[in-house]
């Protein structure tokens, strides 16, 4: 909504003695403002509990308030907001209140601690702004001029009245509006008032002294007999007590507001609706727009952490600001995901949600909600389905009836190209879908890759993309510093090691770089593969990093992604590596609160509370968070599950990343396994030194964009010298 939709006077004008009243300006005008700039003589802060309706709908929706003033201020305002005594004490619990339009209108109603409380919160988060002035030495200053913004245009009023109750809703004020739309004369008007406005408030015009809070004075006894002091003192206006007509005017005014206002509340708790006031940040929306070009298709390459899930979801309630209806199905990899996504979908108020998978029944909600389907009647529904469940006759044979009208979002999109679901593709008849992914790319699978791209009518860029070293410039994750830890193999893994290698010459092309497809060449990598994995240099690598967070009293808030498998020892007794590397960390420090996170715990959701109230100090995984699940609060992750796949390094990084208001950089320390090889075998030695670089430019990316740079380099020189590898060309060919 725009200031020229407003049904404004013909002559532009409220007096309280006019058929247009000042009330009536302040609440159709505050709710489409983005920004007020109010040059008073006197302002009290109370006057917002009078237009508590309004002005609630203004801060909810973003708004930002600027005030120059004089030196006067009720007690209650120069206590609570003019000394500079800092109190977070309910910073988050006034935080919840300022994002819930009825909560934060009762709380501007309350005029007490909780009133206060939300404007310290708004003047914190710099929405609030107060500039006290002197004009001159010491001559108090009597402008009466507000400046509104609604995004595109701005309005002026000059007149009479001052920001009080007292002025809003009592006798004898009036002011003129100048909007720019009235000719040249207004828009200039309007210019010179803001450029002055900015002049004064940024404290660069030589006619004001600017104020400090020992220079200003709480109005609280004798004040004299001039009438806007006495007016400032006026923090309520009794409508039952002044049976007058104008007053009669403002009790109808305002409760045709409060109708108003309360029309606006049952629109946000029963319609679909953006989950934060401000409405999608700019590159949501143009994700949108870029999907909305390519006829409703498309991947979102988006780093983890950016907000993919909101972004796509912002493309459904798109449509249904446009069609009035909505059908979804939503993709995911795992049950915590599954579960995550319906607190997602909630947020947005979208209402009939149907999970697949996960233990959850279905299957009559779907059967009668395909029979209605079949007989004209199409409700909304959200089906949030795991991809295992997705791909089932069972599921498939109700879906294909109703698939048509269906949104298809898929989350960790790169599972799309996995033989199971690929097979199903061709049967997909969805006209609109989505792919969510920090790494659409599959590695070593380029006919995954090809298939993935084909059914969402795209390819690399992608229609959007939103990369990490773009994320963290902007700040949208959390910085981090990175310490690869070069792990090397035992004499008996080395020889192992090197006997496979021997084997695998034969089938590398020294030309290219790569390996020769061959099912041998599988075998042999995995095999060899495994003795990395399982290398057992990890445990005591792992117990030098325990041993430093210690020491820096950082165990906990950490992350620790495992190996799978088991250890054998000489009897041939085995033991999960998952539960070696948890011994070895109560080894440590005995009395560490530690935890699994596997598919065998229970109440892995629990889990995650626990881990993030600090309960449970160090967390333990295998594959388990590896894609999607949100956990803000890891601070340290300890990666000791080495990994040919880049994308699963990615996802893992990205649940260290997320921001969080007591977490100021993440530290993430990598362990990456090498043979020791020598030069002595030449053509070994060469394929092993394509290998070794291979891994290096994933330690060299991951470095370059971290915090500790210069420091990781160096770790990494002398695993560069040994295979005569160049660290800085390595990052110049990124």
């Amino acid at each position: 909504m725009r200031f020229k939709v407003i049904d404004f006077p013909s002559t532009y004008s409220y007096s309280s003695d006019s058929k247009y009243i000042p009330l009536e300006f302040y609440n159709e005008v505050f709710p489409v403002s983005k920004t007020v700039d109010m040059f008073l003589g006197y302002f009290n802060s109370y006057t917002f509990s009078v237009l508590s309706e309004s002005f609630a709908e203004f801060i909810y929706y973003g708004g930002n308030i600027r005030i120059i003033t004089n030196h006067y201020y009720t007690s209650d305002d120069f206590n609570n907001l003019i000394r500079e005594e800092e109190n977070t004490e309910n910073y988050n619990k006034v935080e919840n209140i300022v994002t819930d339009l009825l909560k934060l209108k009762n709380a501007l109603d309350t005029r007490g601690q909780l009133f206060f409380d939300c404007l310290k919160y708004l003047k914190k988060q710099k929405r609030l702004k107060l500039q006290p002035v002197f004009f001159g030495k010491q001559d108090m200053a009597h402008h009466k001029k507000m400046i509104f913004y609604d995004g595109e245009m701005s309005i002026l009023t000059q007149g009479s009245m001052n920001f009080t109750p007292a002025g809003i809703a009592k006798n004898g004020e009036s002011f003129q509006i100048e909007v720019p739309w009235n000719g040249e004369v207004s828009r200039e008007r309007i210019k010179k008032e803001k450029e002055h406005f900015e002049k004064v408030f940024n404290q660069e015009h030589k006619g004001y002294r600017y104020l400090k809070s020992d220079d200003l004075e709480a109005v609280i006894d004798k004040i004299g007999n001039e009438k806007e002091l006495k007016d400032l003192l006026i923090d309520t206006i009794d409508m039952d007590a002044e049976n007058n007509e104008y007053i009669s005017r403002v009790k109808k005014l305002k409760e045709k507001r409060k109708k108003k206002f309360e029309e606006i509340i049952d629109k946000i708790e029963n319609e679909p609706n953006f989950p934060f006031p401000q409405g999608p940040r700019d590159y949501q929306q143009e994700a949108y727009e870029r999907w909305y070009e390519n006829d409703f298709s498309g991947v979102f390459a988006m780093a983890t952490g950016t907000g993919k899930t909101i972004t796509s979801l912002n493309c459904l309630l798109q449509g249904y600001k446009q069609e009035k209806k909505y059908n979804a199905i939503i993709l995911v990899p795992s049950i915590a995901l599954l579960n995550q996504w319906e607190e997602e979908v909630g947020e947005f108020n979208f209402q009939n949600i149907l999970k697949v998978g996960g233990g959850n029944n279905w299957e009559k909600d779907l059967a009668n909600y395909v029979s209605n389907y079949s007989w004209g009647i199409k409700k909304d529904l959200i089906i949030i389905s795991t991809y295992g469940s997705f791909v089932t006759d069972r599921f498939q044979k109700y879906f294909n009836k109703v698939q048509e009208n269906f949104l298809l979002i898929a989350d960790e999109a790169h599972n799309m190209g996995a033989s199971q679901i690929k097979k199903r593709l061709p049967t997909v008849k969805v006209n609109s879908k989505i792919g969510l992914s920090a790494t659409p790319k599959r590695i070593y699978d380029p006919e995954g890759t090809d298939a993935i791209d084909a059914f969402f009518n795209d390819s690399p860029p992608y229609i959007y993309s939103f990369s990490m070293e773009r994320a963290l410039k902007e700040e949208r994750l959390t910085e981090y510093k990175y310490f690869p830890k070069i792990v090397e193999l035992q004499d008996e893994e080395l020889e192992r090691y090197i006997e496979l290698s021997k084997k695998l010459l034969r089938y590398f092309d020294f030309d290219k770089g790569v390996f020769k497809k061959d099912p041998i060449v599988e075998k042999l990598l995995l095999i060899r593969k495994n003795i990395i994995h399982k290398a057992h240099n990890k445990i005591n690598c792992f117990k030098n990093i325990i041993s430093d967070l210690e020491k820096q009293e950082k165990l906990k808030y950490v992350f620790t992604y495992v190996p799978e498998g088991y250890v054998y020892d000489d009897q041939g007794d085995g033991e999960r590596m998952l539960n070696h590397f948890m011994k070895a960390a109560i080894g440590i420090k005995p009395g560490l609160k530690i935890n699994s996170y596997t598919a065998e715990d229970d109440d892995l959701k629990g889990i995650l509370t626990g881990f993030s109230e600090g309960k449970i100090e160090m967390l333990f995984a295998m594959k388990m968070l590896d894609e999607g699940v949100d956990v803000p609060r890891a601070e340290v992750g300890v990666f000791c599950s080495s990994t040919g796949n880049p994308r699963q390094f990615i996802q893992r990084r990205g649940r260290l990343l997320r921001k969080h208001d007591e977490k100021s950089f993440a530290t993430i320390y990598d362990m990456v396994v090498v043979p020791s090889m020598n030069a002595n075998n030449t053509n070994t030695f060469r394929m092993e030194k394509s290998q070794v670089k291979a891994e290096l430019r994933r330690v060299a990316y991951f470095s370059s964009l971290s915090m500790n740079f210069y420091d990781t380099r160096d770790e990494l020189q002398s695993l560069c010298s040994k295979y005569e590898l160049n660290i800085d060309e390595i990052i110049d060919e990124l």
